[in-house]
């Protein structure tokens, strides 16, 4: 099947080209400059964003142009000198784009870590060389494991200030890579750096020659990311149903979404949940074109051979792949909004294009990040409190483990009463199964 210049030139831009990666950090780790270096010295900053730098800059009395004020865009955050919001920035270089999403790093700011992590293919954590592996650092990595970040950079950070001694950064990196290791992160890689200096950011450091490994900006540009694309398990939710009903197209009807994860294939055997009903694809639409086969993260339009009643929030998936669907969901959430999040409270769950009203039945712990240690039923969670929750759905829904993927094992818990997100959840992370419970009908009661 021929395709146009358009879906050969978007099949090139595949996401294996673009990295979406987070900075964390604990204060005055220089976790901003490094941002600041890496876009300034791989050439990624406009001449008016650099005089504007170099004018604060001198304002607060600085010779030399302060690159952290590159990604401190919040007058709170460059008045002192701390990241407070998830700040993005897009960059590329000739081997790849990137998503770069510089975190806060202080505990009450956890929830803005979680946000910022939460679709990274890579983590860097920030250390400072005179200070080592401190708690905020245990607590970064603890962050990076929960939401199941495939790979962690540990920059060791202001190496100058130790006379570059290989000895600190040896053993700061064997530190952090025990725990780290211990946590379940799968890849660490640990560079020695001076974010203020530039050594081993995009250029190699001559101050280190006892460093063979590659720079900051080498290794974010080398890193694999394609085994997130497409080995995952194939789901695409549905997020319209398109039926022009005109002359040339009368019998038209195609279910248009962004495929979450996986690949879908013409004659593919396909199952919609919660329905449970099946049929094949007859065809798949990118940009207009027909083509055979399309893979996350494309927008697409499926046809299906079987007239099947479908609708917004629908998943389809292989049969031989489908999820199974339940009205219990077990996770780990990150608590996001100011007020508290309290067992019998009502909710909405919005799972990719769904969303169903639940209700929190138990909260069975509190996770503190400082040591792991889990608290037990606390009753509530609050701001930036990581706990485990059980929640009942009003009607069933196919939730993939968190594990497994963690686009189609994610949700979000919110407020009815006005739409503000109140959690952030990872569905089966580190929980049992659930207990089959009975459910009740009771349409305006919410007691299911």
């Amino acid at each position: 099947m021929s395709t146009t210049p358009a879906v050969e030139e978007l099949a090139g831009l595949s996401a294996t080209t673009l990295l979406r990666f987070a900075t964390a950090g604990s204060v005055d780790d220089g976790k901003s400059t490094l941002v600041g270096r890496l876009l300034h010295d791989s050439k990624s900053v406009l001449v008016d964003q650099l005089e504007a730098v170099e004018v604060a800059s001198r304002s607060r009395g600085a010779a030399e142009p302060d690159l952290a004020l590159l990604t401190d865009g919040l007058r709170a955050e460059r008045e002192q000198g701390i990241t407070i919001d998830v700040a993005y920035r897009y960059f590329a270089t000739p081997r790849r784009r990137f998503i770069l999403a510089d975190t806060p790093g202080h505990v009450q700011y956890t929830r803005n870590m979680v946000t910022g992590a939460s679709t990274a293919d890579l983590a860097v954590v920030l250390v400072d060389a005179r200070n080592g592996v401190i708690e905020q650092t245990r607590r970064h990595a603890a962050v990076a494991a929960l939401l199941r970040v495939p790979h962690v950079v540990l920059a060791v950070n202001k190496m100058d200030l130790v006379d570059y001694e290989e000895t600190v950064f040896a053993k700061i990196a064997e530190e952090f890579t025990a725990y780290a290791g211990e946590l379940g992160v799968p890849e660490i890689t640990a560079i020695p750096i001076s974010a203020l200096a530039g050594d081993n950011v995009v250029e190699p450091s001559a101050n280190m020659d006892w460093y063979g490994g590659p720079t900051v900006l080498e290794h974010l540009e080398t890193v694999p990311v394609s085994h997130d694309l497409t080995g995952c398990h194939a789901r695409l939710p549905v997020q319209y149903v398109i039926r022009p009903q005109t002359a040339e197209h009368p019998d038209y009807r195609g279910y248009a979404g962004q495929i979450a994860a996986g690949t879908f294939r013409v004659g593919e055997s396909v199952t919609v949940l919660p329905s449970g009903r099946t049929s094949k694809v007859a065809g798949i639409d990118l940009l207009g074109t027909p083509v055979d086969v399309a893979w996350t993260p494309q927008s697409v339009t499926l046809l299906l051979e079987d007239d099947i009643d479908i609708s917004r929030g629908d998943l389809i998936v292989p049969s031989h792949d489908a999820p199974a669907t339940s009205q219990d969901i077990e996770a780990t959430v990150c608590h996001v909004a100011d007020t508290p999040l309290t067992v019998g409270q009502r909710v909405l769950l919005k799972h990719t294009t769904r969303t169903v009203k639940a209700i929190v039945k138990e909260i069975p712990s509190r996770l503190t990040l400082d040591d792991l240690s889990q608290h037990p039923s606390p009753g509530q969670l609050v701001a930036n409190d990581i706990g485990r929750v059980k929640v009942r759905l009003a009607e069933a829904l196919a939730i993939d483990r968190y594990a497994d993927s963690r686009r189609t094992g994610s949700f979000l818990l919110i407020d009815p009463a006005d739409g503000t997100t109140l959690a952030a959840g990872m569905a089966g992370e580190s929980f049992a199964t659930a207990e089959a419970t009975t459910s009740v009908e009771d349409e305006d009661g919410w007691d299911f």
